[in-house]
């Protein structure tokens, strides 16, 4: 039986980990957050890696406040950055797989075609600059680690776009969202069955573990305000939505305008089917209304 270590599962992505664990019966994983294992402590890790003897190592673990990393900026790094280092040390040196979740804010979001993987970063925050250095360090240490870049994470647990919509929908006559900003939501369920997927496969066949950098969302594209349309649509919430302009809600840390995430890379590579942004956040509302 393998042993997967997955940090941050208390956020989004580890609780959707979470959720698909107990139907894995030939996976050990050990779930973690920071009350548990901090990853900005080496030793602590090196600690975990020889205790558990992992095979793989899933970093679902980030500093995500975007206009607060602005400010935070030894934390944001000591987390994107640095614990991603002390990650791809560690795995090196006990020999294990890692699996590490990383952002379309690296791109500037100025360049309106779909980002590849080979482009060139250009990050214009905190927070993005800490996760392009982040990739670049696990790169550097760890020759067995796949990125995946995502864009616009939502699910049924925590605090993210979907939750924060149905709640001013129900509240308020009339709400207010930008609608020159485009990228493509992500469901985290989603990012989570294909994280599974790879590790799953590779137990059967190693050479399925493609090592380098890919791109994960959903399929599709939106703006914000048609995002925050759907989000009533299928919720069934009568609010009524105003576009604006990104220049009327001004942010600590400037957004991208456009972060599209080309998918081909990772599609040929693995070959797992990705369903449209719309199909995949009615499954998560439908969830969130049965809790």
């Amino acid at each position: 039986m393998v042993t997967i270590l997955v940090t941050g599962s208390n956020g989004q992505l580890g609780n959707e980990i979470q959720r698909l664990a107990p139907e894995l019966d030939d996976m050990n994983f050990v779930f973690t957050d920071v009350d548990t294992l901090d990853i900005c402590n080496k030793e602590a890790l090196e600690q975990f890696g020889s205790r558990y003897s992992l095979d793989f190592i899933i970093n679902c673990a980030a500093y995500t406040a975007v206009d607060k990393a602005e400010d935070d900026v030894e934390l944001c790094y000591a987390i994107n950055r640095d614990a991603v280092r002390n990650i791809g040390e560690v795995a090196a040196s006990v020999g294990c797989k890692v699996i590490h979740v990383s952002t379309d804010y690296v791109f500037s979001g100025k360049t309106y075609h779909p980002y590849v993987e080979d482009m060139q970063t250009a990050p214009e925050t905190v927070y993005g600059k800490s996760k392009a250095e982040g990739e670049e360090e696990l790169l550097r240490v760890c020759l067995d680690a796949i990125i995946l870049r995502t864009s616009w994470l939502y699910s049924s647990f925590g605090n993210n776009f979907v939750k924060t919509m149905i709640r001013l929908g129900k509240e308020k006559d009339t709400i207010s969202v930008v609608y020159d900003q485009i990228g493509t939501p992500t469901y985290a369920a989603d990012l989570a069955v294909a994280i599974v997927h790879i590790v799953k496969e590779t137990i059967r066949d190693e050479n399925y573990f493609r090592t380098g950098t890919y791109h994960f969302s959903n399929e599709g594209v939106c703006s914000w305000y048609d995002f925050a349309i759907a989000i009533h649509r299928l919720a069934g919430i009568k609010c009524n939505v105003q576009p604006i302009e990104s220049s009327a809600y001004p942010a600590k840390a400037p957004r991208p305008f456009y972060s599209v995430l080309n998918k081909t890379k990772f599609k040929n590579t693995f070959h797992i089917p990705i369903t449209h942004w719309e199909e995949s956040l009615g499954q998560c509302i439908i969830r969130l209304q049965t809790v």
